[in-house]
């Protein structure tokens, strides 16, 4: 067993990766207050082929220091686009036929091993404050809300693990 070089690992141009054909994922951050939590989407969404991110609110956008600092360069390979509101981000993403679905501790979530993802349908998936959890607003607007079993003493995981959790999971039911 060994360690595999850059090269071996064939990975593609920043170029290469902006035209590659992407999965029906978008990552949408309510109000994430963390840089290193939107940088941590960024390098997520580059390495699991997500369509875009949509960032609401307070949530800080590219070029930042910090971002990039946890992005490694990822938002300059995926796709962004910024809302004042996470009503006005979601309102566009209905618009353009996503599935708008929560990933919260609601009275009505799925758990994630529980909810059929499908290659037939475009799902943009909303991760809240990394404190408040999703707001009130996307709550509203909401066709379904999945949540990750948990076993120990904490109630969640930090916003960018939960990322990695779920866009994973989609991907493995949706498209692989």
């Amino acid at each position: 067993m060994k360690k595999l070089s850059v090269e071996e690992l064939e990975r593609i141009s920043p170029e290469q990766m902006k035209e590659k054909q992407k999965f029906p994922f978008v990552v949408v951050l309510d109000n994430i207050r963390s840089l290193n939590n939107v940088g941590a989407a960024f390098r997520t969404s580059d390495a699991l082929g997500i369509e875009k991110l949509v960032l609401c609110g307070i949530t800080g956008q590219p070029p930042h220091r910090d971002i990039h600092k946890t992005a490694l360069g990822a938002q300059e390979t995926v796709g962004w686009e910024h809302y004042d509101s996470i009503t006005e981000g979601l309102n566009q993403l209905k618009n353009e036929g996503y599935q708008i679905v929560l990933v919260e501790q609601i009275d009505q979530s799925i758990a994630l091993q529980d909810f059929e993802f499908s290659s037939d349908q475009k799902v943009a998936l909303v991760f809240g404050n990394e404190v408040f959890g999703v707001s009130e607003e996307a709550l509203s607007l909401a066709d379904a809300a999945v949540e990750i079993p948990q076993f120990g003493t904490k109630h969640s995981f930090n916003v960018s693990v939960t990322m990695g959790i779920v866009l994973w999971e989609a991907i493995k039911k949706a498209c692989l």
